[in-house]
């Protein structure tokens, strides 16, 4: 991976995390949550910058397990979006859309740290599918697809499980006994429902990343 994309994703999420962390700090924050939210997403970023098919196979699994144990962070915050119910942009009287910059603040605090840790997740996860492609030495796109369309759908599920179980990722190593009860429990129709759509939305950005690199590809030939 070129080190001076990873510096630029790195550098990225810095900056936003700091200039959160400084509006929750001057009191004017709507939504606090974003700075842990954002950094809980950004960590599955991170790790799979470590991640290479050269490394020794221990430190791969070690490393491909903590990944995959803190991913579902970065697809976790496209639901914070739904806190944008908290906003009424509208006029009481005229029902038409009135132009507050504050309201528009907080909507571009909460996309943007949706769409930032969504992208820069997915562009992760095709990231080290291409590594365990390469470690498993399949040159097949099915073999990587596959790869790719197992790890939605486990994220998903990890989605649901943060979201309305209220789980996250260091409650399995404080309570392994009260997570797994809670994880047998969950299934349902619903939650497949749900489970299906945010695999959707991730295989919708993946593959527009793919449509986009091979036309970029394409260019420079």
């Amino acid at each position: 991976m070129n080190k001076k994309v990873q510096w630029i994703v790195r550098l990225l999420f810095i900056f936003y995390m700091l200039y959160i962390g400084g509006v929750i700090a001057s009191g004017k924050a709507l939504y606090s949550f974003l700075l842990l939210n954002t950094f809980l997403a950004y960590i599955p970023i991170e790790i799979g910058m470590h991640i290479n098919e050269k490394q020794p196979r221990w430190l791969f699994v070690i490393l491909f397990i903590l990944w995959l144990l803190f991913y579902p962070n970065a697809p976790y915050v496209l639901t914070d979006l739904f806190h944008l119910a908290k906003i009424n942009p509208y006029n009481a009287v005229t029902g038409l859309m009135v132009f507050k910059l504050r309201i528009w603040w907080h909507y571009g605090n909460l996309v943007f740290s949706a769409l930032m840790s969504s992208l820069f997740g997915v562009w992760s996860l095709s990231c080290v599918s291409k590594v365990i492609a390469k470690r498993f030495e399949k040159n097949s796109p099915f073999f990587e697809i596959s790869i790719v369309g197992i790890l939605i759908l486990a994220s998903s599920i990890g989605v649901y499980i943060g979201r309305f179980l209220r789980l996250h990722t260091v409650y399995l190593f404080m309570d392994p006994h009260g997570v797994i009860n809670d994880l047998i429990q969950m299934w349902n129709i619903r939650m497949l429902v749900f489970v299906i759509l945010i695999a959707v939305f991730q295989a919708l950005i993946w593959l527009v990343m793919n449509i986009y690199r091979s036309t970029f590809n394409k260019f420079e030939e």
